[in-house]
């Protein structure tokens, strides 16, 4: 695979297809916007699939997990032992979600990118195919990054790489019939190469985007802010430059989610993106493909401080603001449901004409 020639193959949706829907929008029995955003949602859709009436009955998140070098910095209330541990829970059904992807009537695809852990065969003894629990796939880039502070996180290959390893999976799940995909996360630390991803490419200051991940005290956020900033003057990565970026002062599971949102923009899948974490891999791609942008959903107003100069940055409005900032993709789930909540409108309620309603004088 060629990543050159998978962002070309990104085009923008089509203007076409979204007029159409509007039109059917509003001969709706409703006046006409009346259902807001919902009807934004149907629209989006309709013009990212080409499909005059899209449908949404298979809908999967992608948690990707990773560790991160740089927690041994201390920039985390959690050791760096939960990631595997949380990756555990994910495939026995236990995690936030398992629960709310069960609500959703979503599938939920555990992909190993880079966590410092040998799962061996445990997992596939314990996966589960359907109704939220997790499906375990290992597609191990790195055991874990480098520590930042002291040199690139990864190398730019495999920077590249954890990219491809997105892709491959929009491709796979494009290919077996999905219609709606979610980003989810799961590496303990990787608020912080969020966070520096986010300063680079913004612009702002690395202590407005900086929060407190797992529920760091003043103490040890001081210090987490102060290893971005070493980080970032130790690679010196360069803004116009994503996979640079990516490799210097990212992860492998914002890696992957990157290459996700530019494979599903290129097989013309609409993918939700969950919160920060999700958000720096949204960045990634945007900087490689600016049409991936017409792909994404933004899930929620993640509790986060940094994310919503990650949205500013991508233009994208929120769908749900619930205070959440749990990450594993909780947020793409929920929202899910309210996406599919926009799209029953268009395709279920009855226009003026069906129902012999009168429509508005003129």
């Amino acid at each position: 695979m060629n990543l050159d020639s998978i962002l070309q193959s990104v085009t923008h949706t089509n203007g076409a297809y979204a007029e159409e829907a509007q039109n059917r929008l509003d001969s709706l029995t409703k006046p006409q916007g009346s259902m807001g955003r919902l009807e934004e949602f149907a629209r989006q859709l309709v013009a990212i699939t080409g499909n005059r009436m899209p449908v949404l009955d298979k809908k999967v998140v992608f948690t990707f997990a990773g560790d991160h070098g740089v927690a041994d910095e201390g920039v985390s209330a959690f050791p760096k032992e939960v990631t595997p541990q949380m990756v555990l829970n994910f495939i026995h059904g236990g995690a936030g979600i398992n629960v709310l992807a069960r609500h959703a009537g979503a599938e939920v695809v555990i992909v190993d990118i880079g966590v410092d852990y040998d799962f061996g065969d445990t997992p596939a003894s314990l996966s589960f195919s359907r109704g939220g629990a997790g499906a375990f796939v290992s597609r191990k880039v790195v055991s874990g990054t480098k520590n930042m502070r002291r040199g690139p996180a990864m190398t730019r290959q495999e920077a590249e790489r954890c990219i491809e390893v997105g892709i491959e999976l929009a491709g796979e799940y494009a290919r077996k019939g999905y219609h709606i995909f979610g980003t989810g996360d799961m590496g303990i630390a990787n608020t912080t190469p969020s966070s520096a991803i986010t300063s680079v490419v913004t612009g702002r200051p690395v202590e407005e985007i900086t929060g407190r991940g797992t529920g760091i005290d003043d103490t040890a956020w001081k210090n987490k802010v102060q290893v971005i900033r070493d980080s970032i003057a130790a690679n010196r990565p360069d803004p116009s430059d994503p996979l640079d970026v990516l490799s210097k002062i990212g992860g492998a599971e914002i890696g992957g989610i990157a290459g996700l949102i530019v494979g599903a923009a290129a097989n013309k899948v609409p993918v939700v993106i969950d919160g920060f974490i999700s958000g720096a891999g949204a960045l990634i791609a945007y900087l490689l493909e600016p049409k991936t942008r017409d792909y994404m959903f933004a899930a929620h107003m993640s509790q986060e401080i940094g994310h919503k100069s990650v949205l500013q940055k991508l233009g994208l409005r929120p769908i749900l603001d619930l205070d959440m900032r749990l990450g594993e993709g909780t947020g793409a789930a929920l929202s899910m449901l309210v996406i599919e909540a926009g799209l029953k409108i268009y395709r279920e309620m009855a226009t003026f004409a069906e129902a012999e309603v009168a429509e508005r004088q003129q």
